[in-house]
Formats: C-alpha cells, sequence, structure tokens
C-alpha cells in the first residue's frame, strides 16, 4: 500500500477535513504531518484554536488517518521536511492549498503529488455495514444526541463508551433538534453530523433517528436490540431511564471528563469560536 502523507495545522476540526482525510485513505496509508503550535503560529502568523495535543487527539480518532507526525522547528509553507524511514510515497493536498511551490517541491523530490478537487469533497458519504455486523460477542451500546459543534469532548465520550461494548451512535434529525433546543439549532445539517460521528473510529455505526423528543432514538434501538444505553450527565434525563427500566437495557452515565491533558469542551460554548 502506498504511503500518502497530508500537512497543516488541522485546526478546528471540521467535516472538510475529514473528507480530505477520507478521500486520501482511498489512495493508501494515511499519515498527517501535524503543524505544532509553534509552526501553525510561524507559517498563519497567529496561533491556532485548538492546542497541538487536542488537534493530535482528534486527528488519531479518525478512523481514516494511521498516524499522526508532529512537524515541528522551522518549516517552508511549500515543503515536506524527511519524515526518517516513512518517507512517503505521495503528498495530497486539498485544491485550496495547491501551489506552484509545492508542485516544484515535490517534483524535485521524485514524490508523486495529488489534488484533491473540491467536487471531490461534496457530500457525505454512508458507510456500509461491516461485513462482520451481527458476530460480535461484545456488547451492544447505542449513545443518541445531537453532535452539532464536534469537538473532542464528543470522541472522548466515544473513547469511554466504546470500552464498555460496541457503539452505535443515533444522531438527532435536524426538526427534533429544533423542538429540543430552538431556533438556530443545529448548526449543521443531519447528514454532516452523521458524517463526523461516523469517522471516529470508536463509533461501529453511526445513524440518523426517525423518532421525536427525548427519545428520538426509540425506532433505532428496537431494531439494533442494544444491551446498553449510555448518556453523559446532561443527557440523562428521566424519560430515558424510564424507557431503558421498561424495556430492560442498561443504563450508564457518564461523568464529562475530557481527556488527561486536554481542556473541557461543550458545543455550546463552541458555536462561532
Amino acid at each position: 500500500m502506498r504511503r500518502v502523507v497530508l500537512s497543516g495545522t488541522f485546526d478546528d476540526l471540521r467535516s472538510r477535513h475529514v473528507r480530505l482525510l477520507h478521500e486520501a485513505s482511498r489512495l493508501g496509508d494515511v499519515q498527517v504531518l501535524l503543524w505544532s503550535d509553534e509552526t501553525a503560529s510561524a507559517l498563519r502568523g497567529q496561533a491556532p484554536k485548538f492546542p497541538e495535543a487536542e488537534r493530535v487527539y482528534l486527528l488519531q480518532a479518525i478512523r481514516y488517518v494511521s498516524r499522526v507526525t508532529l512537524g515541528t522547528g522551522r518549516v517552508e509553507r511549500d515543503a515536506l521536511p524527511l519524515l526518517d524511514e516513512s518517507n512517503p510515497d505521495l503528498w495530497v493536498v486539498d485544491e485550496i492549498d495547491d501551489s506552484a511551490g509545492k508542485r516544484a517541491f515535490a517534483q524535485a523530490q521524485g514524490l508523486e503529488y495529488h489534488v484533491l478537487r473540491a467536487r471531490e469533497l461534496q457530500g457525505f458519504p454512508v458507510e456500509p455495514m461491516r461485513a462482520d455486523a451481527g458476530q460480535s460477542r461484545r456488547k451492544k451500546v447505542i449513545v443518541t444526541g445531537c453532535f452539532d459543534w464536534f469537538h473532542s469532548g464528543h470522541v472522548r465520550f466515544f473513547e469511554e463508551v466504546s470500552e464498555l461494548g460496541d457503539l452505535y451512535v443515533v444522531v438527532g434529525h435536524d426538526a427534533n433538534v429544533r423542538q429540543l433546543k430552538g431556533p438556530g439549532h443545529p448548526l449543521f445539517p443531519q447528514e454532516e453530523r452523521r458524517y463526523m460521528v461516523q469517522s471516529v473510529r470508536y463509533v461501529r455505526q453511526a445513524l440518523i433517528s426517525t423518532g421525536d423528543g427525548w427519545l428520538d432514538a426509540e425506532p433505532e434501538i428496537a431494531r439494533l436490540k442494544p444491551d446498553i444505553y449510555a448518556v453523559n450527565e446532561d443527557g440523562d434525563k428521566p424519560e430515558k431511564r424510564e424507557f431503558c427500566e421498561a424495556h430492560g437495557l442498561e443504563y450508564v452515565v457518564l461523568k464529562r471528563t475530557p481527556r488527561e491533558g486536554l481542556p473541557q469542551r461543550q458545543s455550546t460554548d463552541l458555536r462561532g469560536f
């Protein structure tokens, strides 16, 4: 398999970044050369919104990424530093970052250069159900939520819940999120939110809810037949407890605890950040 490299700050990770990583992974094994805070500041003239430790954590959680290497020191905007024993075969760049300088560097290094066009990054493809679905001996765990402004807190929640069993995430459909949270919600459409959730390696499958209210995932629960319904403290609702008791589901409430060394994140605080 070809060794593919992408470079950049990957600051405030959004669907465009993930689509880029997704399409790059179709070309080979993806390594991200992530600019450190110091390097990113030098290249961009301003510090990243999110610290390097958080950016590394998020990228490592994306299923399309095999490895993340932190690039430090002086870096030229249109060049890649040597990556020692893992020198890549292919450098992939987003169309918006393409430049004559990058092309010249790649040619001088004998490195294949590939530009992903905007049209190739459109849409939010649905991953097919894995062939081994239904064969796992682990418990099935379901979580539900809006997952609007995606952040490291969501990833940490998925990481913790996945330790309980195979994780299925039901993303609230747009109309229900608007009903529960009011005008201006959600910021991102349901297909995009589902796509971001599905991109996390701890998630076995992500779906969009078809019900309403706090139990909008009831039809999906009936179909998936999970063993556990997990929520964080903010998502703990009497309706959910009563539903689980009536249907014989184990109900697990997790504390909102960020990954060690990372800040506490909440979507509400990040809206427009």
